[in-house]
């Protein structure tokens, strides 16, 4: 009978629950919570726990730094600030120069594409003498061409330095030339174009601006 009531289920279900409970009592609730993220009394590790107001006031008070201490910290900064905003200023002036060599490398390429670029005067001509004729002043090309020699060259970027006249018919002011195109700068047929307008316009003809242009040096 005895032995049946101790492997009776019931039995074994009431000191298994005896001993769950039992254990229950050691736990270290402390250490779960820990790990569960719960607030804790202790302080962190390596903080120290016991540092008074006083223990803190005194640290303050000892931390004070001799004057030539002081002065010499000062120093380095000021060193080091001064060190830095030169280096700085080298920077910069490098940066300047190199941009400014840049500035000359792009002009002195861009003037060597635009010669390879340019017509000659004897191009030039050749459009002069074919828009002129076009115009029906096939006689008048050596006035043409000869009043332009005196002018420009026939040079489509000549630039008088007084006036700022510009260009093979010498425009005033050089921008006179867009009426003809937007390529004023550069483009002979552009230039000869508002050209031979003009001289239609004031002397009937390149015969007649030639013969202006003799008597008093300028058309």
């Amino acid at each position: 009978m005895a032995r049946r009531a101790l492997t009776n289920n019931v039995t074994i279900t009431l000191v298994a629950a005896l001993a769950l409970a039992g254990g229950v009592v050691f736990l270290d609730f402390e250490g779960i919570g820990s790990k569960l993220g719960l607030g804790s009394d202790k302080p962190p590790v390596g903080v120290p726990s016991d540092v008074s107001a006083n223990d803190m006031l005194a640290m303050a008070q000892s931390s004070d730094m001799d004057p030539i201490a002081a002065d010499a910290v000062a120093a380095a900064k000021k060193r080091a600030y001064e060190k830095e905003q030169k280096e700085l200023k080298a920077l910069k002036e490098k940066a300047k120069r190199d941009a400014k060599a840049r500035a000359k490398l792009k002009a002195e390429q861009e003037r060597e594409r635009l010669a390879k670029m340019n017509p000659s005067s004897a191009q030039n001509q050749a459009y002069g003498k074919k828009m002129s004729a076009a115009k029906g002043w096939g006689d008048c090309w050596p006035s043409l061409k000869t009043l332009w020699e005196h002018e420009s060259g026939w040079n489509e970027r000549a630039t008088n330095p007084s006036s700022g006249a510009y260009g093979i018919p010498q425009a005033l002011p050089g921008s006179k030339l867009a009426s003809e195109g937007a390529d004023w700068r550069t483009s002979s047929p552009t230039q000869i174009a508002w050209g031979l307008g003009y001289i239609k316009a004031r002397y009937k003809d390149p015969c007649g601006a030639w013969s202006w242009w003799q008597a008093h040096n300028w058309y």
